[in-house]
């Protein structure tokens, strides 16, 4: 009974309707939002714990307008948009109501300053008023300073962000908060609020702005805060992941290619061997990248680590129950400014994530994205995933909870592999600017098998044996020598 109401889950998502391609709304060259909102409280919470930094809003948001009103604009500039992923809009106080729509506005390239729209599921009343719940985030958001230093030394972060939330309307009351991973900050912006308090107020290794008085649409208070981050920061430029479901041989393999860069301080002098070697005794805090873990499916068998130069033995697996841990020692310790791309892959078992409908169907659930949980966060460039369904798959259609704002293509076409006619089903899902938040974030297919598709490979394959043992009978009957005169 469990499975089936699994299946049913399933088939509700997938009925919604497909997952598309991140969409743009086409406006008009002199475009501004119309004045139809005020924000009557706002809170900003600006988190640089991780490897990228997070930025999220709280606000309330009150119908100023005489008609109902569903579209809330939010105002971005074009480098901020080259560099924000995973934009998210829900409902504050019902997490059962959203995500709602989120489109990115064109209207005039040449502006610096660009929208993302947000559609409410149902328009709000004048007068009424509707508490959101906004967040994105924001790739290459640091720059190391000093740039270069020792390889024992500490690492220390800038982050440059805005006091005042970004808002195209007027805000009416808002304080902003700054939350960090350590409580080594050594500086950040001084401001005066009003009665002459100093701000930000210091709580353990979070940072308190404000509140702060009315302020108007677009209103920007530039700000900074300097702060240590002794962890790697781990950036992966591009992930490849490859999916292949087969059904005859009851697996499911997965295979993942990264490019991994490490966008933290550069070394001030050349890599000491030795000296590095001496520290792992001791273990200092180090902002080299000397190992990634990562979480498996529950059931994966036979995994493989590889790099450009071969085999890397360097690595550990353990499995049972409860988990499936792969944990990987890169060849060379990954220092700021170097890159390690790497490739790894292993199998399950098809039982555990396919399922079959009562109409013949069938259902794969999947992670869109997997990779490696780490303390210090991993963000992601771009991410193009592959599934490779089985031969002759048809009615094919699919689901993703990853924001559509992420998602920049989708399409469905052929792949031929190894004894394949037609080729298989491939279902190809390119993403961008996303974070390791959105590991194990579903990716949902179901398709058809028809009988004709199932059998067209072992009956190719049996008709190219029997081509070769006839070719090989026929050879065999002819007569090779010379005739005596």
């Amino acid at each position: 009974m469990k499975s089936l109401s699994v299946i049913a889950t399933l088939l509700g998502l997938l009925a919604a309707g497909p997952c598309s391609a991140f969409s743009t709304v086409t406006l008009p060259a002199e475009f501004k939002p119309p004045p139809v909102f005020k924000n009557t409280n706002l809170v900003q919470i600006v988190s640089v714990e991780k490897s990228y930094a997070k930025e999220h809003i709280n606000v309330l948001v009150e119908n100023v307008s005489g008609e109902p009103q569903d579209e809330y604009f939010l105002p971005f500039t074009a480098d901020q948009i080259a560099r924000l992923g995973g934009i998210e809009a829900k409902d504050r106080k019902d997490d059962n109501v959203g995500p709602f729509g989120v489109d990115l506005v064109e209207y005039n390239p040449l502006s610096d300053v660009q929208y993302y729209r947000i559609t409410l599921p149902k328009p709000l009343k004048a007068g009424a008023q509707q508490a959101l719940a906004i967040s994105w985030y924001y790739l290459r958001s640091y720059r190391p300073l000093p740039a270069s230093i020792g390889q024992d030394d500490q690492q220390f972060l800038v982050y440059d962000f805005s006091l005042y939330a970004a808002s195209a309307y007027p805000t009416l009351k808002q304080k902003t908060e700054v939350k960090l991973s350590t409580v080594t900050v050594p500086d950040s912006t001084t401001i005066i609020g009003s009665g002459g308090k100093e701000y930000p107020e210091r709580h353990g290794s979070k940072l308190l702005y404000g509140p702060f008085d009315e302020q108007p649409a677009g209103a920007v208070y530039p700000a900074q805060v300097r702060f240590e981050f002794t962890k790697p920061v781990i950036h992966v430029s591009t992930l490849e992941r490859d999916v292949e479901v087969s059904h005859w041989g009851g697996n499911v393999a997965f295979e993942e290619r990264y490019t991994l860069h490490h966008r933290g301080a550069n070394l001030s002098t050349l890599f000491n061997r030795v000296k590095w070697a001496q520290s792992q005794f001791y273990n200092p805090a180090s902002s080299a990248l000397k190992e990634l873990k990562f979480p498996l499916q529950i059931g994966s068998v036979d995994p493989y680590f590889t790099d450009a130069i071969g085999n890397v033995s360097t690595s550990r697996f353990r499995s049972s129950k409860r988990e499936a841990m792969l944990e990987l020692k890169p060849r060379y310790p990954v220092f700021g400014g170097w890159k390690y791309p790497f490739t790894i892959g292993w199998n399950t078992n098809a039982a555990n994530i396919l399922r079959n409908t009562a109409s013949g169907g069938h259902v794969l659930k999947i992670p869109f994205m997997e990779g490696p949980k780490s303390i210090e966060g991993v963000e992601y460039g771009e991410v193009n995933v592959r599934v490779l369904l089985p031969e002759g798959s048809e009615n094919v259609k699919f689901y993703t909870s990853i924001p559509d704002s992420s998602i920049v293509e989708t399409s469905i076409g052929v792949h031929k592999t190894y004894l394949d006619t037609t080729g298989r089903t491939a279902v190809v899902i390119k993403a961008k600017n996303l974070a390791d938040d959105f590991r194990f974030r579903d990716l949902i297919i179901s398709y058809e098998t028809p009988l004709s598709g199932t059998l067209r490979k072992p009956v190719v394959v049996f008709a190219s044996m029997l081509a070769v043992y006839a070719a090989a009978w026929a050879v065999g009957k002819v007569e090779v020598g010379f005739s005596s005169k």
